[in-house]
């Protein structure tokens, strides 16, 4: 799974920190998958001591899913993988920029065989 996210790094530009109104992108191990999610709003999880966050999201997929995974700071800012169910997950938030776009390096990530770039 660490080779995943260090490619993705290498082809996403990604936020330092993740907060409503975000478009994330959700990497999985078993079933491999990507997926982009919208955060509706992340709560404070007062039964805890430490800081764990209720975060909602809205899958972007056919049809829209709306879930909601309790992750501590550095899980929802892509700074720690973490498993559920004993298998690994990532989460980060997309950079967009200010004018809406994705900001990639096209050198980087025609170098990157393992993922492949569809236009």
């Amino acid at each position: 799974m660490k080779k995943i996210v260090d490619e993705l790094k290498q082809l996403i530009s990604f936020k330092d920190t993740t907060s409503a109104g975000d478009i994330v992108l959700i990497a999985a191990k078993e079933p491999r998958m990507l997926f982009y999610a919208y955060v509706n709003k992340i709560e404070r999880d007062s039964t805890r001591r430490d800081e764990w966050w209720h975060v909602h999201f809205t899958l972007l997929s056919v049809p829209m899913q709306k879930l909601t995974w309790t992750l501590r700071t550095e899980q929802m800012n892509g700074q720690e993988l973490f498993t559920m169910g004993g298998e690994e997950r990532f989460v980060k938030a997309v950079n967009f920029g200010d004018d809406g776009d994705i900001p990639v390096d096209s050198e980087k990530s025609n170098k990157i065989a393992s993922l492949k770039r569809i236009k």
